[in-house]
């Protein structure tokens, strides 16, 4: 049982095929897309990657930035080193403006409406590679913050790829990637569109002094709970997921997620029915809720109930046919 327990975990977290931008498109892009390149006050030198979201201004990650003694971008061989800073510190999103910088913008697209399982794709630089590179992935969840979303998707990132553009099948920008979970087997985050077009409208500034530690950065019991719940997940520590689950339903009774992952916690305890009446909460907040459908669909399994386990692969099969197929892999181990 525990075996196939974890092969669903996995399915869950690894499916990420996703359709690759043509070559037209992505090479488009790159050419917006820039290493950046900062001087730490050690002397060091720190990498991540920005992209040209306005006219002369740059999009990356303020962790980036933070507290360096010189920023430059460097595009084709050419280094530009900006004249001013917008800085929303805690939420990890700067600009860089320039003057007369020679680099098209990307065009902004809308993070208010993204749906899970929707195909992405991202342009960086991980590892500080020479030229830029393309991951593609999924939207595997979306989690309300502040005033907006976060957006986990399984297009992975590492070092140096922070600050890298996330974009829809179009190639409108609809997030930037901006940190991930320890370990292995890590969730992948990103940073909406919506506040870099509200920092646009922000004063200029000259400081890279860090003001806050950004959201993500916290101490563990001011983090956001989509972050709290991921370490007994992962551990399978699952009377501690219910715990923290509990508590994230208590204070976001709205969030789907919440319920999800408070009857996740308990199925993997064997309280069957008590994990059923959460995961149809969840529903109730998202019909479409993928990881809520497939959870389900391997409760019904493991009861023996081929009718629900049915609708449940049908409803995948809805948003996300290659789901709906592991779905189907995944259960037959049960049957």
């Amino acid at each position: 049982m525990k075996r196939l327990i974890i092969v669903a975990m996995l399915a869950m977290q690894y499916s990420q095929a996703s359709a690759e931008p043509s070559n037209e498109l992505a090479f488009q892009l790159k050419a917006s897309v820039v290493k950046v390149i900062t001087i730490t006050k050690s002397g060091g030198e720190g990498m991540g990657t920005g992209v040209v979201v306005s006219q002369d201004h740059v999009a990356t990650s303020c962790h980036v930035l933070a507290n360096a003694n010189g920023i430059t971008i460097r595009k084709m061989g050419e280094n530009h080193a900006p004249v001013a800073l917008k800085a929303d510190w805690k939420h990890d999103v700067c600009l860089l403006r320039f003057r007369d910088l020679p680099m098209s913008p990307v065009v902004l697209g809308d993070s208010e409406n993204l749906h899970y399982e929707q195909s992405v794709f991202s342009i960086g630089f991980p590892g500080g590679v020479p030229k830029p590179q393309v991951t593609t992935g999924k939207i595997k969840a979306l989690y309300a913050y502040d005033d907006s979303r976060i957006i986990r998707t399984s297009a992975a990132f590492r070092m140096g790829a922070s600050g890298s553009p996330l974009l829809d099948d179009s190639g409108k920008l609809i997030g930037i990637n901006t940190f991930k979970s320890p370990g292995r087997g890590a969730y992948f985050y990103n940073v909406p569109v919506k506040w870099v077009k509200k920092l646009l409208e922000a004063p200029d500034s000259t400081v890279v002094q860090q003001e806050d530690l950004p959201f993500w950065d916290a101490p563990e019991e001011l983090r956001p709970f989509f972050m709290r719940v991921v370490p007994p997940l992962q551990a399978e520590r699952w009377s501690e997921l219910e715990q923290v689950a509990a508590l994230w339903v208590e204070r976001e009774p709205a969030s789907p997620e919440a319920w999800h992952y408070l009857g996740l916690a308990q199925d993997r305890q064997g309280r069957n029915s008590e994990a059923l009446q959460q995961y149809q909460k969840a529903l109730a907040l998202n019909a479409q809720h993928p990881a809520t459908l497939f959870e389900m669909g391997m409760l019904a399994a493991r009861l023996g109930n081929q009718a629900e386990f049915e609708k449940m692969h049908l409803a995948l099969n809805g948003i996300d046919s290659d789901l709906a197929e592991e779905l189907n892999q995944a259960g037959k181990g049960t049957r």
